[in-house]
């Protein structure tokens, strides 16, 4: 949209300048979108300095600039000579104006003039706010019509009211003053999804929602532009709920960067945790493949504590020597996914369990896979925890999401538009968090390190999203998931204890949109 609206006002600016001078555009990065010299020496000059196409010019990478400036400030922007933080470029005089989104107001671009120091005049700072503003009105007329009809009803509303205020559909939100100080960038999707499930109501509909922070918000809305071709999108106006409210607040969510989460069911398993963290009881988790165990087991057991696989059992000779060596020791011992432990290694590891010690021990089991010999093993741990599937917990995914594609030393992790977060939140997830991360970085390489898109999902993850199913239809998608998941996403085994051919399974699953890539 930015490129497109900006290349007829490039175009004309670069004709009307004269020698020496360039215009440059650039996006809410500070990365160079485009850039147009008005003659080769001076194009080489830019070169030199790499003010190419691609180029991060942000304050953080090459100090004070105008195009890095304009981002800082959200204004516009004068740099002259040694006001520059790089030598090379104390011989130019830049000036750079904000360009924002006409509906939204977020700054999405910079659009920047240099010249020559000697050759700066008075006439420059004019010329880029006049060209800015005819870019953006470009891209006001590049908007749809539903998008219009959002922002002049939002303009109407706002006018009322001094509360909060919100215009939203599936792909972008628009507030007021009072309901930025609500919201995060992570609730769009949740009241997008209270606004679908609702706004089948005639008129006005009201309810309540519980925002990504905890806070649980009184909202009211109504469609905007219903039509043949469908609504524009929805009016939220939000107030928080009284406090004489005979409802409960939601506890504060856990911030543990290891452990992302705010649902009531993570925090259930957490407190469980860290009650039997606490204790001086042996503990078990339990639950599905993927559901992140093994951490929070590495939780409890401590640094220093020594953690061996079940697995190894079985080809290597002195694992049992090292876990007998480990339990007659001091600390704590962690032993991963039990359910694999060989039959000849459980009656060693229940003597040790049920003799005494220092040593405490913590370990893992998918329950789903322990045959009965291991089964045995249960009955000596003091403490039990299981552990949610992600299925269970959607409202995490953005936590969860965002820890996945958080590297060291990368910056930010990318953005997940509103669409793909809505898709990921809508899946059943037989895999969990180790299906979630894979599909992350699958989406991550698509998106060439921009915002990660539905598009970039891959096709079998890309759920439609739009009107919530009946209740009948959900219900029978709930059983549907739930017969997957005790399978472990082997459909014949689900077809089975659903007690339905494969081939209805397979029609029932595409027409609920659930996702096929289970097996």
């Amino acid at each position: 949209m930015l490129i497109a609206a900006a290349a007829p006002v490039i175009d004309r600016l670069a004709d009307q300048l004269p020698s020496g001078t360039a215009v440059i555009l650039a996006d809410s990065e500070a990365r160079i979108l485009d850039r147009r010299a008005a003659d080769p020496a001076y194009s080489r000059y830019l070169d030199e300095v790499f003010c190419v196409p691609g180029s991060i010019y942000s304050e953080e990478h090459i100090g004070t600039n105008s195009i890095g400036s304009v981002i800082e400030t959200s204004a516009p922007v004068a740099i002259a000579g040694a006001e520059h933080y790089r030598d090379n470029f104390q011989n130019f005089t830049c000036v750079g104006a904000p360009l924002r989104h006409p509906l939204t107001r977020k700054l999405v671009g910079v659009l920047n003039v240099s010249c020559s120091y000697q050759d700066s005049n008075g006439m420059m700072i004019p010329l880029v706010l006049t060209a800015a503003h005819d870019i953006e009105a470009r891209m006001y007329e590049g908007a749809s019509l539903q998008e219009r009809m959002l922002l002049e009803e939002f303009l109407r509303a706002s006018r009322r009211t001094s509360g909060a205020v919100v215009s939203l559909n599936q792909d972008f939100l628009i507030t007021n003053t009072a309901a930025a100080t609500l919201l995060d960038s992570r609730d769009h999707v949740l009241l997008w999804e209270w606004a679908t499930a609702s706004k089948a109501q005639r008129g006005e509909f009201t309810g309540e929602v519980q925002l990504h922070g905890g806070d649980v918000v009184q909202a009211k809305g109504r469609t905007v532009g219903e039509g043949r071709g469908g609504a524009a999108g929805v009016l939220v106006e939000l107030r928080r709920r009284n406090s004489g409210s005979p409802h409960r607040k939601p506890a504060a969510p856990v911030s543990d960067p290891d452990l992302p989460g705010h649902s009531a069911t993570w925090r259930r398993a957490l407190s469980d945790v860290t009650a039997a963290a606490r204790s001086a009881r042996d503990v078990l988790l339990t639950g599905e493949a993927g559901t992140g165990k093994s951490r929070l087991a590495t939780r409890v057991g401590g640094d220093d504590a020594v953690v061996f696989e079940a697995a190894l059992a079985a080809v290597d000779q002195d694992w049992a020597m090292q876990v007998r060596r480990a339990f007659e020791g001091s600390k704590p011992v962690v032993i991963r996914h039990l359910e694999v432990l060989p039959p000849s290694h459980v009656a060693l590891l229940s003597a040790l369990l049920r003799s005494p010690r220092a040593a405490r021990v913590v370990a893992t089991a998918n329950t789903a896979d322990l045959g009965n010999h291991a089964a045995r093993l249960m009955d000596h741990f003091g403490a039990r925890v299981d552990v949610p599937p992600l299925r269970q917990r959607p409202e995490d995914i953005p936590d969860i999401a965002t820890a996945l594609l958080r590297t060291p030393d990368s910056g930010p992790p990318p953005r997940i538009q509103p669409a793909a977060l809505q898709a990921l939140r809508s899946l059943a997830w037989p895999g969990n968090i180790r299906e979630l991360g894979a599909v992350l970085e699958s989406a991550r390489l698509r998106s060439l390190g921009g915002d990660i898109g539905l598009t970039d999902l891959p096709p079998e993850y890309r759920r439609a999203v739009g009107a919530p199913l009946p209740t009948l239809q959900r219900s029978e998608r709930e059983t549907i998931l739930a017969a997957l998941a005790d399978s472990r996403g082997n459909k014949l085994a689900a077809a089975e204890r659903l007690g339905v051919a494969r081939s209805t399974l397979y029609r029932k699953m595409r027409a609920l949109g659930i996702n096929g890539d289970c097996d």
